[in-house]
């Protein structure tokens, strides 16, 4: 039986013939898998999922490429023999950013930030009708966006049942929905671009700048603190970060346009409870036991 890397090279002989060469693997996630090759002289990746939503989203958004902020650009979007494949451009960087130590952190931190900033002021209507991304006026609202955290989901198949073999997390979980519910109504209605997965070996970095980021497969409308509130609730897990103020290098964010928006404090308290949950389900789906039970501890402290 071919081992996946054998499946993908002839896929890519078969598709591209003599203009493709060099193919070898990069590090993958739990959706996709990545390879870059040569494509008529030039470097690229090639991605292979069961999702095709999640590469047409980072089609939109490599539109969107800013100077300060580099997205790959998708060439190309078609189907294989299980599921679908996606070719973009290689953006090139020595690190991740989940990589970096304290003194590259605190170098490439404050410009990520800047970058997301100044992506919100783009014009977004050629993300509409991606994947979760849906034209003002249809579909839930970003309060019932976020409480859909607790239903079944098409990815996560069988999470809760998975969950409820574990009492305490699951009664965790329970808890951390209902402060959900209770903050929800008090969120305010807004419509940026959240990535959700800004660690996960999704941003590269080179010499103290941002060169690529890439995987908008999570991504939703919705509160751009969001994007935050995931590096407040995932700091804790880099024990290489520990020395840096995360909270004072926001503070300065927002100290360069004014001051923090409105009701800051209690978003991204609702956006930590959200990732928690999301991750407890996400956990109880793998059967990651340790890391469910890290995360319902850290949603206790929330609640």
């Amino acid at each position: 039986m071919e081992d996946f890397k054998q499946i993908a090279h002839r896929f890519v002989k078969e598709h591209f013939g003599s203009r493709a060469d060099d193919l070898a693997p990069l590090a993958s996630g739990d959706w996709s898998r990545a390879y870059s090759f040569v494509l008529d002289g030039r470097d690229m990746v090639i991605r292979f999922g069961a999702y095709v939503d999640d590469f047409k989203k980072d089609r939109a958004m490599g539109e969107l490429s800013l100077a300060s902020l580099p997205i790959p650009k998708v060439i190309e979007i078609g189907e294989t023999e299980n599921g679908f494949f996606a070719v973009s451009e290689r953006v090139q960087g020595k690190k991740h950013l989940d990589e970096l130590d304290e003194s590259e952190m605190r170098v490439v931190l404050p410009q990520l930030f800047d970058a997301l900033y100044e992506l919100q002021t783009l014009d977004l209507t050629g993300t509409q009708e991606v994947g979760l991304w849906r034209p003002e006026g249809t579909g839930p609202g970003w309060g019932a966006e976020l409480l859909a955290v607790a239903e079944p989901r098409e990815r996560l198949a069988g999470w809760r049942e998975r969950l409820d073999t574990s009492p305490r997390e699951a009664s965790i979980f329970d808890a951390g929905v209902v402060k959900l519910s209770e903050l929800v109504p008090q969120l305010p209605e807004i419509r940026g671009i959240v990535h959700n997965d800004l660690l996960n070996r999704n941003v590269l970095v080179d010499n103290g700048k941002l060169t690529g980021l890439f995987d908008w497969g999570n991504a939703f409308y919705g509160d751009p603190l969001y994007d935050h509130a995931w590096f407040l609730y995932w700091w804790p897990w880099y024990p290489q970060w520990q020395g840096i103020d995360l909270q004072a290098i926001l503070d300065q964010h927002w100290d360069k346009r004014g001051g923090p928006p409105a009701q800051m404090k209690e978003r991204l308290l609702c956006y930590l409870i959200h990732i928690g949950l999301d991750h407890i389900a996400y956990c109880a789906f793998r059967e990651r036991a340790e890391d469910r039970k890290r995360n319902a501890d850290q949603v206790l402290t929330y609640i």
